[in-house]
């Protein structure tokens, strides 16, 4: 399934809904520890080039090519995380910055480093909050649907296709946001579940 906006330069695509382990499903919280140690620290790096990064787009109008590399790579392993979290596939996600096609979980970010908005890049923390406030809103709902989603998949084996379209929707357009918060992509995200 692919959950796209024609021409967002961010895109997450999951496929179809498959069957779980179950005992993976029960221990899925447990599971992602190692993951979410590496991501939080990660998570500390990428702020700091994400600040770097905005100094050098501000006054240089382009982003370093390698701090970008490694910025999209901390997305990815984020969003592959967050789709095993979310019950959005079964399959454990490796432990790489690097673009994992097989995986069935793939955030694709369109890599330009260069001729970016001075503009946008400088109010982009103002600019984003409208998107907070829904993605906020959105996560409490998401909360209870994940928690919903556990509990079906823990006794049938699968998570149901609509709740894994309102997950998987959910995530698109967190990551979307994700992207523009960390200056990966100049267009403004926009609000909607496609």
């Amino acid at each position: 399934m692919t959950a796209e906006t024609a021409g967002y330069p961010v895109q997450f695509d999951v496929d179809e809904v498959a069957a779980q382990n179950r005992l993976s499903i029960l221990f899925r919280w447990l599971l992602v520890i190692p993951h979410v140690i590496i991501i939080e620290l990660l998570g500390i790096a990428l702020g700091v080039v994400t600040l770097l990064a905005w100094f050098t787009i501000v006054f240089v109008g382009r982003y370093p090519a390698s701090m970008l590399r490694f910025a999209i790579g901390v997305s990815r392993w984020t969003a592959r995380v967050s789709a095993y979290a979310a019950l959005l596939t079964g399959r454990y996600p490796p432990f790489s910055l690097e673009e994992e096609g097989d995986y069935p979980a793939r955030l694709l970010v369109e890599e330009r480093s260069e001729d970016r908005n001075r503009l946008t890049t400088f109010f982009r923390a103002i600019l984003i909050i409208p998107h907070g406030i829904v993605l906020w809103f959105l996560g409490l709902a998401a909360s209870f649907v994940i928690l919903a989603t556990w509990l079906v998949a823990l006794i049938v084996g699968r998570v149901p296709e609509g709740l894994h379209n309102f997950l998987l929707a959910y995530t698109v357009w967190t990551e979307r946001v994700n992207a523009y918060g960390a200056l990966l992509v100049d267009e403004y995200p926009p609000f909607s579940f496609r």
